[in-house]
């Protein structure tokens, strides 16, 4: 950890920073067991931004148990 004014900012090798394209800065996802940082690029949806756009489009699930019971799942593909 380095001082920066106020705060205190965390040192990442090289290796890290071009393995997962962090350029600038990162985004920082708060979770139950640590932090996850992860790229700007990086575009997938937390649980909770997923839930919320889920939430936003009204799906209808209503049928899905039924889906579930067709078999298919046991079919080889």
């Amino acid at each position: 950890m380095v001082p920066i004014g106020n705060s205190r900012g965390v040192r990442l090798p090289k290796g890290v920073l071009d393995k997962y394209a962090i350029r600038d800065a990162v985004i920082v996802e708060e979770r139950e067991d640590g932090l996850l940082l992860r790229s700007t690029k990086d575009r997938r949806l937390s649980w909770e931004e997923t839930f919320k756009d889920m939430a936003h489009e009204r799906e209808d699930w209503s049928d899905l148990d039924a889906t579930l019971k067709d078999g298919l799942d046991k079919e080889p593909w």
